[in-house]
């Protein structure tokens, strides 16, 4: 080295550096001590290839764990064998055998059975001198990939004594920061005969970054002892047990589940209310969320009523004959359907009429959204409807009453445990949510076989007394090496279970069609009376005067004779006088135009197939025809005017969605959950034979121990912060739509159509 180094004064500069300062570029897990040495002269670098003699570098690994320690005795005519696991081509092995007396070993490498036929076994003898330990390189492993052994025994086999050997085995590597390529390679470098578990010991013939990495595996298991190891079943049955107990209740749980799953189907539709008039266009989502006290749902019929700020509309029965409804811990949608906008939902109207074997209910909130602006009204009740205060009336809630930190709290805390606690929101899950009972008991079958298999793996490591201690709360002590054991832990069992639990919550229900509800056909009365007619006019005006916009009063009437007719008639062309001279922007306008003009289609219809008594004069007939036929005329000139300048309808806000997963999805969540399931399955009972049966006894008892911590604590206190996160930092989430509401407004498009007796545009 002195023959390449020029004349003058020399600087030497040594960094050394805690962590990776390549880390951004680091195609290398390097962990631990890294330095750069290097020669000035005066400005310039002084830069060394292929020396004749190595650098010598020694890095410090204070974080490191000791490697596990295995006691084997030895016997004469018998070889001691240790295996290792070879994933990385260029780590170096380093494998000590230290003896319980002064003798020279004998080390020979095998490589895994499918290189045999390729390679030749290489052989040394170690002695005190070289620390009984044997540096297994790249080249001498020719790249192959895969389980190693290493055969120890006294050199010539002279001994005739007994020997016991303390072994052990770790995989470090030297690399250095090649600036050509900017990544790390080990070209010129090499571990050295000095390496421990917390110092590695380089040889480089360059200077340049150099940096270690040091590799902490769990306890190792020899895949090609898996028949030797089942085989001992009959001596240690403690984990086949264990599993075995818990296929079975899982068996049970997922049959109960299914059952459930089931019987919850019905009542996840969505509800188009019966009440709704045919012709009806504006649209709003009401949500119905009864409590989940003891006898929280009701038996009876329940009426709703809006207030708006501009008039009130007609009482909606909120009934569906094919599901039940109001069940304790449900949340019942309906779809909602008003001829125009009154202005600003602020009221709502709730009763019932104290029916049935169980009429007390207790309401927790009601939310209804406004399908055209996509506006969402809270109504925070949480109260009862019980005796005689069958009806309540409850105002809108303030911005200050829906962001506060108890009502937030509440509701994520509430939805927390049913949803996002996997093993609670196996009983009582969200009635709406696309995450079914079926599915959440098998996540938890495959979370829980996933902590057994980490659990097992990382069992009992040898303790690093170097380690050092980050929290000490009295004799609770945790330290460095079980803080990185933790990691890895959740690195290996969390992301696939996340990924799994992410698939099956997203997934995009397939709804079907009610073939029942598209087979009606559209066939008119056999006969149409007077009656008939002026009830659907009078109908058409008690609608209309709803809205002051429409200054049109409200009129008690009971409509009798033809002269009834012709006066409602002549009420409705009013109206239409006024949207003709009205501004087109206003979207009250464009829905009550269509209404008008629909309603007078279906009257048309219905005169067209009056009967021969329906009215005294034929005269009568004939003019009443005539009348509605202008009429129709001019609401449809009024419709054209006004709905080409509607406000956006549900389907311009369809881009607000959330996101879905195709329901074919269904099968990857499927095949990695019992892909993930098998693995953890096979690797626990190998790891369950290999440590014996007593071992396995306290490894169950440490798993219990973990699990219960697991379900009982840590879980509830993860909801319970996620709530006051959300409570503390963020708004409630607005009600979304989805492809259910889009199979209900074209079934209402339906309705209107056979109504109309006109196809809708």
């Amino acid at each position: 080295m002195t023959n390449q180094l020029p004349t003058g004064n020399i600087n030497v500069q040594l960094f050394q550096f805690k962590e990776n300062p390549m880390e951004l570029k680091s195609n290398e897990s390097i962990t631990g001590t890294t330095c750069s040495f290097s020669l000035q002269n005066g400005n310039s670098s002084i830069k060394f290839k292929n020396l004749a003699e190595n650098i010598e570098i020694y890095l410090p690994r204070p974080e490191a764990s000791e490697p596990e320690i295995v006691d084997i005795v030895w016997k004469p005519g018998f070889t001691v064998t240790s295996s290792f696991n070879i994933s990385d081509a260029n780590v170096t092995v380093v494998v000590t055998a230290i003896p319980n007396q002064n003798t020279t070993l004998s080390f020979t490498l095998h490589p895994p059975e499918a290189a045999n036929a390729t390679y030749l076994n290489q052989s040394t003898n170690v002695t005190y001198k070289d620390n009984y330990r044997w540096l297994i390189t790249p080249e001498m492993r020719r790249g192959i990939e895969g389980t190693w052994k290493v055969a120890v025994l006294p050199a010539g086999q002279s001994s005739s004594k007994t020997l016991s050997f303390k072994v052990s085995v770790f995989v470090t590597k030297c690399l250095f920061w090649d600036t050509e390529i900017e990544a790390w390679s080990r070209e010129g470098c090499m571990v050295g005969p000095n390496t421990m578990p917390n110092l590695t010991h380089c040889l480089c013939n360059h200077t340049t970054f150099f940096g270690s990495s040091f590799f902490v595996m769990p306890n190792q298991v020899d895949l090609s002892k898996t028949a030797a190891l089942f085989s001992t079943v009959n001596e240690n049955y403690i984990v086949v047990v264990l599993l075995s107990c818990f296929f079975a209740l899982f068996l049970v749980v997922v049959m109960w589940a299914w059952y459930a799953d089931r019987k919850a189907l019905r009542t996840r539709k969505m509800t188009l209310l019966e009440s709704n008039h045919p012709c009806a266009m504006y649209n709003y989502l009401v949500y119905v969320q009864t409590g989940h006290r003891k006898g929280a749902g009701t038996t009876a019929k329940v009426t709703a009523t809006l207030q708006f700020s501009e008039g009130q509309s007609e009482p909606y029965y909120l009934s569906d004959p094919e599901k039940p409804l109001f069940e304790r811990g449900g949340v019942d949608v309906f779809l909602l359907s008003m001829p125009f906008c009154l202005g600003e939902l602020q009221k709502i109207d709730i009763s019932h009429d104290n029916s049935g074997g169980s009429p007390d209910w207790y309401m927790d909130r009601i939310t209804v959204q406004d399908l055209q602006t996509q506006e969402v009204t809270y109504f925070l009740c949480s109260t009862w409807l019980r005796g005689e205060t069958c009806t309540r009336t409850f105002n809108s809630a303030n911005t200050n009453e829906i962001a506060s930190f108890g009502n937030i709290f509440q509701t994520r805390t509430s939805s927390g445990f049913r949803d996002e606690h996997i093993w609670v929101s196996v009983v009582d899950p969200p009635r709406r949510s696309p995450f079914t009972r079926v599915q959440r008991v098998s996540c938890c079958m495959s979370l829980l076989l996933c902590t057994m298999a980490i659990n097992i793996m990382f069992w009992n490591l040898p303790a690093d007394t170097e380690s050092p201690v980050l929290l000490k709360i009295g004799s609770f002590e945790l330290t460095w090496q079980e803080f990185i054991v933790a990691i890895e832990s959740g690195l290996l069992m969390f992301p696939i279970n996340i990924l799994i639990i992410t698939i099956f919550r997203h997934i995009k229900p397939r709804i079907l069609l009610n073939k029942a509800s598209t087979s009606k056909k559209k066939t008119p009365a056999a006969a149409v009376s007077m009656n008939i007619i002026l009830k659907e006019t009078i109908g058409l005006l008690n609608h209309l005067s709803k809205s002051p916009k429409n200054m049109l009063a409200a009129k008690e009437i009971r409509p009798e004779t033809s002269g009834d007719l012709f006066w409602a008639l002549n009420k409705v062309n009013d109206v239409l006088q006024i949207m003709q001279v009205e501004n087109v922007g206003d979207p009250h306008w464009s829905y009550c135009s269509r209404f008008v003009f629909y309603s007078l289609s279906h009257i048309s219809h219905l005169l067209e197939h009056v009967g021969e008594k329906g009215f005294f004069l034929d005269e009568e007939l004939r003019q009443a025809r005539e009348t509605v036929a202008v009429l129709l005329k001019k609401a449809e000139m009024a419709t054209f005017q006004h709905v080409s300048q509607r406000s956006p309808t549900v389907e311009v806000q369809k881009k607000k969605q959330g996101w879905w997963l195709p329901w074919w999805f269904l099968f990857i969540g499927w095949f990695l959950l019992f892909a993930l399931s098998g693995l953890s399955t096979f690797f626990t009972l190998l790891y369950g034979f290999q440590y014996g049966r007593e071992s396995s006894i306290q490894w169950v008892v440490t798993l219990t121990l973990s699990l219960v911590q697991s379900i009982f604590i840590l879980q509830p206190l993860k909801v319970i912060f996620v709530a006051i996160f959300f409570a503390m930092i963020l708004r409630p989430v607005a009600v979304e739509n989805n492809e259910e509401v889009e199979l209900l407004l074209k079934e209402q498009k339906k309705k209107c159509e056979e109504y109309a007796g006109r196809s809708i545009s």
